[in-house]
């Protein structure tokens, strides 16, 4: 250490070269650094969506769900396996341990998906879900009609919206950097419908499948492969396909005893209709189309966020006249508002250090050459975090204790003036800068090993956050690298910048340290001095009041509250809204429209809200009709509206909103939370509540009596803000119950019942046409009146 602080001491120039490339460095990595608002807690995992159409939940459960379990088992690395099974979906979510390979997971469970096939039912194909994260969601926009060209119908708007985002929007965003998929809401996807007629159907002696057989074989073209005729080559091709709904009508079905053969319009209507859908997307009261970008595993929230948001006027001007692109959520707005408020905190915290520093020490020199350590630690940190991948966020940054970073410095810097005044009084004039450069290092030496000592200590403290696995170490362990780091290059600059400007800067005070001191040193030492006489006078005094207040403090360490991550105002409220069980599509829809609109009437400090209803067309997070996301953003508090009754605070504000839901249907209930919070919860246990109570057992009677129960305590519970079940009864379903001697009278199977009631209600698809590039559905289905 002596030769060292010789070497740096001497040598000030090339010390501060050096000093000036590193902060260089460290300045290009924090403008280069990756920024996030938090950690992504996301494991290695992997989804597995299969639609099941026109079966019962019981029946995918057990057909689906349970063979994609069993075949996923004894994986390398699997930790966990959850599921969900509703009307006409089965997910399985596979959780893999930290460190699991997600392209080798993903083949391994394309390659056992591969062997189960053959076990499930009929027109059910798995699929996985795209490679993103719980947090991945990080862009939503809403397509919607500005000036619709004049005469056009709702339904039509609402499919030209659907086939703008499927067939425009969607493709050309996957084509940005860090997206993994694209996600559609709403909208209605056109398809041409034929809806037999049962009366005409009995009469003419045809049956829905013979109909849907006779539309299956006059919807393709062919190809006749090549001819050739003398020098030339010919391409032999067919123009078969119909291209209309008056050309599907003509379709000729049976060719009976008359002049002109039965055709489809003789037994059933042809429409231009929508598809059956799951789900729907509003955006201020009005029915729209909402897009959610997923980002890619292992991108930046940000980055890929302002990415999108360059993309989006170069897509927009691809779309049809009057359309437009609404922005309605990025994550890239939350991130420089985190930023924004630790970069705040930083600069005021490193502000106030240097002031009192400056206070405290007296000396504006020793001030300066102190608080330096701070800038110079932190472009070090950077570069440091730079290097290991660690994102600047609330946890790794927000974490930085200026006042932990410049505690060595400090030691030396007192210790060089206190030396220095000494020798300078001895001497009786100024020292000479050989003087000054030998007494600045050997003070540092003296106080080199406390002070080593003392900063190993505190960086120790961190060392087992590092070996945190799961959630908590990719919550928790760039907290530790960033504050590790930041101490770390606290004590480095320590022992080299320090040493070199104290040796330049300082001089020491010509006043005798013997003599009174005034200000806040003189001040505090003179209520010290006497404290600690007293101490060493009385130690058992001492170390039972030190006793005393350690057990004090394990009493109150009992009553604290706890939290597993800082809570952000993200800016938005999310409400998962929750309807009676078996609630339409429609029926829900229209609640959710009535309800934006009174959200948006009653509190003008809300500046937009979108919802979206049911699920999604990836299932990465499905919801039945009667469930909902509602996004609700407003302003600054600052600018709200003030007077009696109006909400002063956020937790005001949400308070009013479920009052006003209410009023619009009161059967509706809601949990409230923000957009990154209901994700967190979500990813921890698979549900979107705080805390969540699961019961498990084969009778749903039961369960639901236990559930009721465990409710009712619940709620009593001290701090407990509402309790909801998250699906309360069950959905209503029509079963068709086969008497299967009548079917013996009549020479039926079972299979051509199932069939018959499939193709006719839940609708058969017997081909498509296309339009551009888009592909219109031909389906054969029953009259919903019917």
């Amino acid at each position: 250490m002596k030769a060292w602080l010789d070497l740096v001491t001497r040598n000030r120039l090339a010390v501060a070269l050096v000093t000036a490339l590193i902060a260089a460095v460290g300045l290009w990595s924090f403008t280069t650094l990756q920024i996030d608002a938090i950690p992504d807690i996301t494991g290695v995992q992997v989804q597995i969506n299969t639609a099941v159409p026109a079966l019962a939940p019981e029946e995918i459960e057990r057909l689906v769900t349970l063979p994609i379990e069993r075949a996923m088992g004894g994986q390398p690395g699997l930790d966990q396996t959850r599921s969900l099974t509703k009307t006409g979906l089965s997910q399985v979510t596979l959780l893999y341990k930290d460190g699991t390979d997600q392209l080798k997971a993903r083949q391994l469970v394309t390659e056992r998906l591969t062997a189960v096939q053959n076990q499930l039912p009929p027109g059910s194909t798995p699929q996985l879900a795209p490679i993103t994260t719980g947090l991945g969601e990080i862009y939503y926009y809403t397509l919607e009609w500005k000036r619709p060209p004049p005469g056009m119908s709702a339904q039509r708007q609402l499919m030209e919206l659907y086939e703008a985002q499927e067939y425009t929007v969607r493709p050309m965003l996957r084509a940005v950097a860090g997206v993994a998929d694209v996600n559609s809401n709403g909208g209605l996807e056109e398809q041409f419908v034929v809806e037999p007629d049962p009366v005409r159907l009995t009469m003419h002696g045809v049956t829905a499948g013979e109909l849907a057989e006779a539309v299956s074989k006059n919807v393709e073209n062919t190809g006749g492969g090549i001819i050739r005729r003398g020098a030339e080559r010919f391409t032999v091709r067919t123009e078969a396909r119909v291209t209309s709904a008056e050309a599907i009508a003509a379709i000729p079905v049976k060719f009976a005893g008359g002049i002109l053969p039965l055709t489809v319009r003789d037994l059933a209507t042809v429409t231009t209709g929508a598809a059956p859908r799951q789900g729907a997307a509003t955006q201020n009261g009005r029915e729209t189309v909402l897009g959610t970008v997923m980002m890619l595993v292992g991108q930046n929230s940000r980055e890929v966020a302002m990415r999108v948001e360059d993309a989006l006027p170069g897509i927009e001007a691809a779309l049809p006249k009057g359309m437009v692109i609404d922005r309605q959520y990025s994550r890239a707005d939350l991130v420089d508002r985190t930023i924004k408020t630790v970069e705040k905190n930083l600069g005021e915290g490193a502000l106030l250090v240097a002031l009192v520093l400056l206070f405290v020490m007296g000396n504006w020199r020793a001030a300066l050459i102190v608080a330096l350590v701070i800038p110079l630690a932190f472009l070090v940190t950077t570069g440091g975090m730079h290097a290991l991948g660690v994102s600047g966020n609330l946890m790794s940054l927000g974490a930085l204790d200026f006042g932990l970073i410049v505690d060595g410095a400090i030691v030396v810097v007192e210790n060089s003036l206190r030396l220095l005044g000494q020798r300078r009084r001895e001497k009786g004039e100024d020292l000479t800068a050989k003087e000054r450069r030998e007494i600045v290092a050997a003070a540092a030496r003296m106080v080199a090993r406390p002070t080593l000592f003392g900063i190993a200590i505190i960086a120790l403290v961190y060392v087992p956050v590092l070996s945190f696995g799961g959630v908590e170490g990719k919550l928790f362990q760039p907290m530790a690298q960033a504050v590790m780091l930041a101490i770390v290059a606290g004590l480095i600059w320590t022992f080299t910048v320090v040493p070199a400007l104290s040796a330049w800067l300082l001089r020491g005070p010509a006043k005798d340290e013997g003599e009174e001191k005034g200000g806040f040193v003189g001040v505090a030492e003179r209520v010290y001095t006497p404290a600690l006489n007293g101490a060493i006078r009385h130690p058992a005094l001492l170390v039972l009041a030190a006793i005393a207040l350690l057990a004090g403090t394990f009493v109150v360490f009992r009553t604290l509250g706890s939290q597993f991550t800082p809570q952000l105002d993200e800016g938005a409220i999310t409400a998962m809204v929750y309807r009676p069980v078996g609630m339409s599509l429609e029926q829900s829809l229209s609640i959710e429209q009535a309800t934006e609109r009174a959200i948006r009437r009653a509190y003008p400090q809300v500046t937009h809200t979108f919802s979206r209803i049911g699920t999604s067309e990836v299932a990465t997070d499905p919801m039945p009709p009667e469930q909902n996301d509602l996004y609700i953003f407003y302003g600054p508090e600052k600018d709200w509206p003030t007077g009696d009754g109006a909400p002063r605070t956020k937790d005001e504000l949400i308070a009013g909103i479920e009052k006003v839901a209410k009023r619009v249907y009161a059967k509706q209930n809601f949990e409230f939370a923000q957009p990154i919070e209901m994700r967190f919860n979500e990813m921890l246990e698979g549900v979107r509540a705080d805390v969540a109570v699961k019961i498990y057992g084969d009778d749903y009677d039961t369960l639901e009596r236990a559930a009721a129960k465990a409710k009712a305590v619940l709620e009593k519970l001290p701090g407990t803000e509402g309790v909801e079940f998250e699906t309360s009864g069950r959905p209503k379903s029509i079963v068709v119950e086969l008497d299967h001697p009548a079917l013996l009278r009549l020479g039926l199977g079972t299979q051509e019942v199932n069939n018959a009631i499939r193709d006719a209600l839940a609708g058969a698809e017997v081909g498509f046409i296309p339009h551009g590039p888009a592909r219109h559905a031909i389906v054969i289905r029953m009259p919903e009146s019917l």
